[in-house]
């Protein structure tokens, strides 16, 4: 039974997995949909994502930022605006509260230094951090302006958050991997960069007990 699906923003690996719950595929019924105002209007606007509401496969609840949710007993859900390209939505991250851990959820940011909240902080009051690992770093892009779709690079980002104790450290999971991102390859230099800095790097299938 999934209890809700938390929508961090209108880009395009963050919201199409919503078809695989429509009447081609899974056919379910009222799944609750978390979302923020404009991310609803995106999806009530735009075909095919208007049949998965028309059909009732999904339903939708309105987020505010910063305002805590209960999505089942004990987990509640809060989202927070970070900077990012809002062309069609509002840009999100996530703290995922239970009684027994914190989770931190940012999959996507511009960048650490342009954001009003100090990440280094947020790290320290969470259990675990998955944070933005797009790029390991921002030459690996070939013929793309990298400027234009800005995410601090892994790189970047252990430089960051370089005043992290060992235990701190531990916490940070690089998530939302570019297929360019060397980090994906077992035995590649840069994984091995990130593993001995003392992160870790999620993974497909990675389950998190709250």
């Amino acid at each position: 039974c999934i209890s809700g699906i938390c929508i961090t923003h209108a880009h395009l690996g963050h919201y199409m997995g919503l078809l695989e719950l429509g009447l081609e595929v899974m056919n379910t019924n009222a799944i609750p949909v978390y979302v923020m105002p404009k991310m609803k209007s995106f999806l009530e606007n735009n075909a095919p994502f208007t049949q998965l509401l028309e059909l009732n496969n999904i339903h939708l609840n309105v987020l505010q930022d910063n305002c805590p949710v209960e999505i089942c007993k004990d987990v509640s859900i809060t989202p927070f605006q970070v900077p990012h390209r809002n062309e069609y939505s509002e840009t999100v991250g996530y703290r995922i509260q239970s009684s027994h851990q914190s989770v931190l959820y940012i999959p996507d940011i511009d960048s650490w230094d342009g954001w009003d909240t100090d990440i280094n902080e947020l790290i320290k009051e969470s259990d675990i951090a998955l944070l933005d690992g797009t790029f390991y770093d921002k030459t690996e892009l070939k013929n793309r302006d990298v400027s234009a779709i800005p995410h601090p690079s892994i790189r970047e980002s252990i430089n960051f958050f370089s005043a992290l104790d060992k235990t701190d450290r531990k916490k940070v999971n690089f998530t939302h991997l570019n297929h360019t991102n060397n980090v994906l390859r077992e035995g590649s230099e840069a994984r091995k960069d990130v593993i001995q800095q003392g992160f870790q790097i999620a993974y497909d299938g990675m389950v998190i007990s709250i």
